[in-house]
């Protein structure tokens, strides 16, 4: 076994001088090799026998299995414990300027078709794994894009996804995110963010079912909006309407400004932990001269054992939280997170209320989340009746190959 050499400021990259092709061999341990012919793109450390051949974390490499035989072509890097991201399945498929630039332009294709593409409007682009370009997103917001590097292989490879992504779109800026989460795991050493082109001074104004939002692209969640629950947005209303409505997490007034003007609800009240979702919130409603709703910073848990306490009720209420648990051993806990907030809000509704209940923890599935919800009934007292399980939208395609692209749960019950 050959010892990787590690990366000086004088000598290139094996990747540079030999652009796309495996400079090493990574060969998977014995009846390891299952997840890979499937197709799943993520060889964890525990899954590697060993590494035959010299490069630098951020290279192309070859997945072998124990027999010596081909199994796919990725990215490697030893800083993760997610080894090697995996992009093609395909022996001798080169990992080049051009195939990064064939997979996007078929992301962005996809979403062509499903008709995200108003000038004014705002859609996911990229979605890693679903989109086979795992540790990339791409969003965009009106003509500005927002780009998350998820992984070194990505963080290698900025200046050619940029010269991509202005070839092939032509935005009027592009802002490059990190998480510092990831970038500690990943081992990257990225600015937390930065910007190309003509950057908006302020908020970019999008346009959603006929709302107006604005969104800071520098700040805030994920790129700045929650893309994911575009369609689940416009669903919700249909249920709330005429209602006086609870809207839990808010962040920056999504299913807020959507239950108010797509359905009519009587009042709605949302509430949110951080000062400056809560102040672009208000922004927003302004914006829609929207006079039906009202914003509160406070700490959610906070505010629901309030409510309940004060004998509150409402005709419906959202619950739309932060993920819980990034970890598989954060599963109990998240659960117990909430089913304290469910049972809070089952207390808070009228017989006959509809609750609008998320989850975007990923390794929280939908089984488990369903019997939590079960727990909730039995505690309660109450009658639940689920009457749609969604997921996000399709902008946020699921990938059967990585069954970790089907994170968010969004189920639209009735509560008796």
């Amino acid at each position: 076994m050959n010892v990787p050499t590690p990366p000086t400021d004088d000598e290139p990259s094996p990747r540079e001088t030999a652009p796309g092709f495996g400079v090493a061999n990574v060969y998977i341990k014995t009846r390891k090799a299952g997840p890979f012919i499937a197709r799943h793109p993520w060889v964890f450390n525990t899954a590697i026998d060993r590494i035959e051949g010299e490069f630098q974390d951020g290279d192309v490499v070859d997945v072998m299995s124990d027999k010596n035989r081909f199994l796919a072509r990725g990215i490697i890097n030893r800083n993760s414990r997610l080894r090697v991201r995996l992009y093609s399945w395909e022996v001798g498929e080169l990992l080049d300027d051009a195939f990064w630039r064939s997979r996007i332009e078929r992301a962005v294709g996809l979403r062509t078709g499903l008709g995200y593409t108003a000038p004014h409007g705002a859609a996911r682009l990229v979605f890693s794994e679903s989109d086979g370009l795992s540790g990339l997103i791409v969003d965009r917001y009106g003509r500005h894009l927002v780009v998350q590097i998820n992984s070194l292989a990505w963080a290698r490879r900025l200046d050619p996804l940029t010269s991509i992504l202005k070839d092939l779109l032509s935005p009027q800026s592009i802002t490059i995110r990190s998480e510092s989460g990831i970038a500690k795991a990943e081992g990257m050493v990225l600015p937390e963010e930065q910007q190309t082109g003509n950057p908006p001074d302020g908020p970019v104004f999008i346009e959603e079912h006929g709302i107006r939002y604005g969104v800071d692209l520098t700040a805030g969640q994920k790129t700045g909006f929650y893309l994911d629950q575009r369609e689940n947005r416009r669903i919700a209303a249909g249920y709330l309407r005429g209602r006086r409505v609870l809207d839990m997490f808010c962040f920056s007034g999504g299913f807020s400004l959507a239950a108010s003007r797509l359905g009519q609800a009587q009042q709605v009240m949302g509430i949110d932990v951080s000062d400056k979702a809560i102040a672009m919130a208000e922004a927003n409603a302004e914006l829609n001269s929207l006079a039906n709703v009202q914003f509160r910073q406070q700490d959610c848990f906070e505010a629901l054992d309030e409510m309940a306490a004060g004998h509150e009720r409402f005709g419906g209420i959202v619950l739309d939280p932060p993920k819980f648990t990034k970890t598989r051993q954060g599963v109990n806990e998240a659960l117990r997170a909430y089913h304290r907030i469910n049972r809070r809000a089952v207390e808070l509704l009228e017989p006959g209320g509809i609750l609008i209940t998320c989850s975007c923890s990923g390794n929280v599935i939908r089984e488990d989340f369903l019997a939590m919800l079960s727990g909730v009934a039995q505690k309660t007292g109450r009658d639940i009746q689920v009457l749609e399980q969604r997921g996000p939208s399709p902008d946020h395609p699921v990938s059967p190959s990585c069954p970790e692209t089907e994170y968010l749960k969004c189920f639209v019950c009735r509560v008796g």
